[in-house]
């Protein structure tokens, strides 16, 4: 009798390792394999970020070859392959897809310095709207920019300019296309048509390069190529098996948290944290900051970010956390763990130790000027102080990011549901709870982008009819936060008296700090 296909393999290729992960119809997972990227990435130069692209390739062989072969995987029901990546990770590779040169990763802070400024009507437009100094940081931080710049050779050897997404899915499947839900980087992409951007858009002055250069794309949950049988080889995964389109890691955890609508909130505590929402229409949260493409087609996924999120508490742990980590390693257990019990003995509101988290500087809010600032110290504080206060400033930042959605699409967020790395610690989802002063769950499984990633090829298979089905099946609510009334209150007054005055009282030093030290540049 043949086997049903009605198995997803998904790879979720995150910034900390690589997964892949058999899901059924109901969203369970049958079998998971993952592998640490140890490092993430390397620093030739202070600031710069890279990886060797067979790091990521030889991770995926070999997660794809170790849950193949586990013990009762029948390979014979997967339908399908969904694969979510990285966001932002860039690299120009030749004619037969190979790299130029290593992957500039998405935590890359390099710059391209006295580039010309963009002229004529577009320049003139931009003066007059105040964004001058915001597409100039655009242009600065673009990768491309600075490959053309300073590696012209490479440059001119670039057949193809690639994301990730697009890279892993021509060594599976030989073409070079990549999915629309992929699109999040500075590249020529208009994020409204949900296409690369026509002839006369700005983007194309900002980031000058021939349209030939980029992949082409295909809607999500759409059949991108099959296995090729070189592939099949170096993975394990069979021959001829479709590769479907699915998202970025943060617009697959969306709807792998099961947020459909825009009033579910996702918040995502990755090493980068974010609030987002599904929504049919165009909105920018950040008036001139796009929405970026959902998991599902023609959707936007609204999204305001903050870009050194939970790299906090790591950045914590190597520069404060040494006890846990020590612990941690002789007791064989998650350093995290340890953590959550300094904030057991420390009281909300970490007796007046107020943070605000922007440890990078951001393109609008915050501006290119922003750095990150702890304000209220006394004798009385202490490591636990300091990290009860990480969690709770990024829980501020993240509430004024849930404002500014609900301002602009006028619908309330009433229910959070939270993924990511940091949902793993009771004490940040109970933080959550009483910052936002809502109900807060975590997903059934915590492995919510790969989740996202399935449920795009269980749809494009037909093994859903549809998103809503698909979401409604392959999503569960886990372990819900009930805000606590008391800390709720102590926490709205702060974050109305003291946090949303921060930025707009220090936002002058920041520019004078920047004006004297030249940093951030």
């Amino acid at each position: 009798m043949k086997a049903e296909k009605d198995l997803i393999l998904a790879i979720d290729n995150g910034t900390q390792s690589l997964k892949a992960i058999l899901f059924d119809p109901a969203g369970t997972p049958v079998a998971m394999e993952t592998v640490t990227f140890d490092p993430p990435y390397v620093s030739p130069q202070p600031a710069w970020a890279e990886q060797d692209p067979e790091v990521y390739w030889n991770a995926l062989c070999l997660a794809c070859n170790r849950l193949l072969s586990q013990e009762g995987v029948e390979k014979e029901r997967i339908a399908a392959v969904a694969l979510t990546t990285q966001r932002g990770t860039v690299i120009p590779v030749d004619r037969e897809g190979k790299a130029l040169r290593p992957f500039i990763h998405w935590l890359d802070q390099r710059r391209t310095e006295g580039l010309k400024q963009v002229g004529g009507l577009w320049g003139a437009a931009f003066t007059l709207i105040g964004m001058r100094e915001t597409i100039a940081y655009f242009q600065s931080q673009a990768e491309a920019n600075w490959i053309r710049n300073f590696q012209p050779d490479i440059w001119r050897r670039t057949h193809k300019y690639l994301l990730l997404s697009g890279y892993l899915t021509h060594r599976l499947t030989g073409t070079f296309v990549d999915s629309i839900g992929c699109q999040v980087a500075y590249i020529p992409f208009d994020y409204k048509k949900l296409k690369w951007a026509r002839s006369w858009d700005w983007k194309w002055k900002v980031i000058p390069m021939d349209p030939s250069l980029l992949p082409d794309l295909v809607p999500q949950s759409d059949v991108l190529g099959t296995i090729t049988g070189l592939a099949s080889g170096a993975t394990g995964i069979p021959e001829g098996l479709p590769l479907v389109a699915a998202a970025a890691d943060k617009a697959c955890e969306v709807i792998g948290c099961g947020s459909l609508e825009p009033h579910i909130g996702c918040l995502s505590y990755g090493t980068t944290a974010t609030i987002n929402v599904t929504h049919k229409k165009y909105i920018e949260a950040i008036r001139f900051l796009p929405p970026y493409p959902s998991a599902i087609p023609d959707y936007h996924t609204m999204e305001v970010q903050i870009y050194r999120g939970f790299w906090m508490v790591s950045w914590f742990k190597k520069e404060f956390g040494h006890p846990e980590l020590m612990e941690a390693a002789h007791r064989d257990m998650e350093a995290e763990a340890l953590l959550d019990r300094l904030v057991d003995e420390v009281p909300p509101g970490s007796m007046g130790l107020m943070l605000q988290p922007y440890w990078s500087p951001g393109l609008k809010l915050p501006g290119p000027e922003a750095k990150g600032a702890v304000i209220g110290f006394g004798d009385v504080h202490t490591r636990g102080h300091l990290y009860r206060s990480i969690l709770e400033g990024l829980g501020y930042a993240l509430r004024e990011g849930k404002e500014r959605i609900e301002g602009k699409t006028g619908i309330p967020i009433t229910t959070l549901r939270v993924s990511g790395g940091g949902s793993r610690s009771r004490n940040a989802m109970q933080t959550t709870a009483d910052i936002f002063g809502l109900p807060t769950a975590k997903p059934h499984i915590y492995e919510t982008s790969a989740l996202g990633a399935a449920i795009n090829a269980a749809v494009g298979m037909g093994i859903h009819r549809d998103f809503e089905t698909a979401i409604h099946e392959m999503t569960h609510t886990g372990e819900v936060y009930e805000p606590n009334s008391k800390n709720h209150r102590l926490y709205d007054q702060l974050y109305r008296e003291v946090y949303k005055k921060m930025y707009r009282r220090l936002r002058p030093f920041y520019r004078k700090i920047r004006e004297i030290t030249g940093y951030p540049k």
